[in-house]
């Protein structure tokens, strides 16, 4: 069949789900069967989301292909278990980016290059391309920011044009808007939707869906004013209401008919979902066994999103286990008052979080020897993993001079190292590694039999390595290099066997991880978490 459509928008405030809300909708018909292809259009103008601050924007996502996206392609993946790539994430500075480059090129034959039709073409051939690369049945996108602002205008547009161009029956637009409980007795306002509504109208979009967030259920007579105002069927405005989890939405949106209702609407004959494992998971995440403390010490904790996957890793593997986890929040900042017996007296297993550069390097090294002195299970991820080094060989190597940050030619130890060559299994110049590599794992080591495989494919993004001369320092102090790139040039993956556990790892295992297919690396680590718990007991 030729490719469907569905558009996601926002309306009334910014962050009101739509990343959920569109990756809510790929899982559905993915459990129908049908291929599935997933994009967002972001206006901001940087070219990626890797200069973006964490603390204001949340996570980085990284692609298989070294993407450095939005945290919502987290959700895209997560949801409908796919790997987005490059062409998942657009940016208007890539938009524009790519249009200057062909009229420098001479492509616009000498034209005044304008926003439409050239930018508006610009953001229609993307998406086509992105959805014929996954020979998508339904390509789902998102349009980030809310109806309104300026630098979504053209987005709007092209999809407005897009919709003329290959039909009615091959579009869907869904608008996502917020539905506000005010007074004393929080009584529910269509206002806002009505008027976000109307705002989308006047730029050409009439919306066929309406999900309506909301913190309690909306009415018969609700949704009969909700389509009356806003000329949508009664059936298609759906209410999204708060859960405790984000997984369930999918049942919820299920249960709503959401998927039946556009099937219907394209044409696409209707099909059973498959959700039994889902169901199963969602079960499990609310009715755990029991729950153990996970700490994950950063310096963007102050925003639990610039954490999402690594938190969300931790759930997976806990929910495998029939269990849960409560993420214990510790900022790098706390560590210059309190003392990390205080700050982590109650963590179950200690996770390292990743974030290069001289902030919180300090006290990072702190939490890992606080760890690995009392036997408390130990993941440092990216530049976590190479700070535990660092620790190592300032307490158990006698280099007390031992670098946390950035080298130069007057370093004693550099521990951390710019890297010296730059090895095939690079990108992005030496200095920083995107996307998907492999690595070689050491026969007898404690991640080879995590895996189950000598060679595996994970995610990176990092600056900095682990300087090749200090292996044998560390190896005597009981740190053991077990991963490597390929040709040996790089150091992957770090463990103690003199420890319950405690690995490190240079690249970024929780952007693989899955609600319902856990990676393996958090699986391992959250059983000593529980190991750990019950020691205690």
């Amino acid at each position: 069949m030729n490719t469907k459509y569905i558009f996601v928008t926002g309306g009334v405030v910014s962050s009101v789900g739509k990343g959920i809300c569109t990756a809510t909708m790929g899982r559905l018909f993915k459990s129908r069967g049908l291929k599935v292809s997933v994009q967002k259009f972001d206006p901001y103008i940087n070219i990626d989301a890797g200069m973006l601050t964490p603390i204001q924007h949340g996570e980085i996502f990284i692609t298989e292909d070294g993407a450095q996206g939005d945290l919502d392609l987290g959700h895209y993946e997560r949801f409908v278990d796919i790997n987005t790539t490059l062409l998942s994430d657009i940016t208007t500075g890539i938009i524009y980016d790519n249009v200057i480059k062909k009229e420098r090129q001479g492509a616009y034959k000498g034209g005044t290059v304008q926003v439409i039709p050239h930018i508006t073409n610009e953001i229609i051939e993307t998406l086509v391309k992105n959805s014929e690369e996954q020979a998508a049945d339904i390509s789902i996108v998102e349009i980030g920011g809310t109806v309104g602002d300026m630098e979504g205008l053209p987005y709007l547009e092209a999809i407005r044009q897009f919709k003329k161009r290959i039909g009615f029956d091959n579009v869907i637009n869904v608008h996502l808007t917020l539905i506000p409980s005010v007074g004393t007795w929080n009584e529910l306002k269509t206002k806002p939707t009505q008027h976000s509504v109307i705002k989308l109208r006047e730029l050409g979009i009439q919306p066929d869906i309406l999900v309506c967030r909301t913190k309690s259920p909306i009415s018969s007579d609700m949704k009969d004013k909700i389509s009356l105002f806003c000329d949508v069927p009664k059936e298609a405005v759906i209410e999204s209401c708060d859960v405790d989890t984000i997984y369930e939405i999918p049942l919820i949106y299920e249960k709503a008919g959401v998927a039946d209702y556009i099937c219907k609407r394209f044409g696409i004959e209707k099909r059973p979902a498959d959700l039994k494992k889902w169901t199963t998971m969602i079960d499990a995440i609310k009715h755990p066994k029991e729950k153990c403390n996970i700490a994950i010490v950063g310096k963007y904790v102050e925003n639990g999103d610039a954490y999402l996957s690594l938190a969300e890793a931790c759930k997976h593997g806990a929910v495998e286990l029939g269990n849960g986890v409560n993420i214990l929040w510790v900022d790098t900042a706390d560590f210059a008052s309190h003392t990390p017996a205080e700050l982590l007296k109650d963590a179950d297993a200690i996770i390292v979080a990743p974030g290069f550069g001289e902030r919180g390097a300090e006290a990072k090294i702190q939490a890992v020897r606080y760890a690995r002195e009392n036997n408390i299970p130990f993941l440092g991820i990216a530049y976590g993993m190479q700070l535990a080094a660092v620790e190592t060989a300032r307490n158990l190597c006698g280099l007390d001079k031992a670098n946390s940050i950035e080298v130069d030619s007057k370093t004693p130890h550099p521990i951390v190292c710019a890297r010296p060559s730059v090895s095939k299994y690079d990108n992005y110049g030496p200095c920083m590694r995107l996307g998907s590599f492999p690595c070689r794992l050491e026969e007898g080591s404690v991640i080879k039999s995590i895996y189950g495989s000598e060679l595996i494919y994970e995610r990176h993004r990092h600056r900095y390595d682990l300087n090749n001369k200090y292996k044998a320092a560390l190896a005597e102090a009981g740190m053991l290099c077990t991963g490597f790139s390929p040709d040996n040039t790089i150091v992957e993956v770090i463990e103690r066997r003199d420890h319950p556990f405690f690995v490190g790892v240079s690249y970024n295992p929780e952007y693989k991880s899955r609600p319902d297919v856990p990676h393996p690396l958090f699986l391992a680590f959250i059983k000593k978490a529980f190991e750990y718990k019950h020691g205690k007991q």
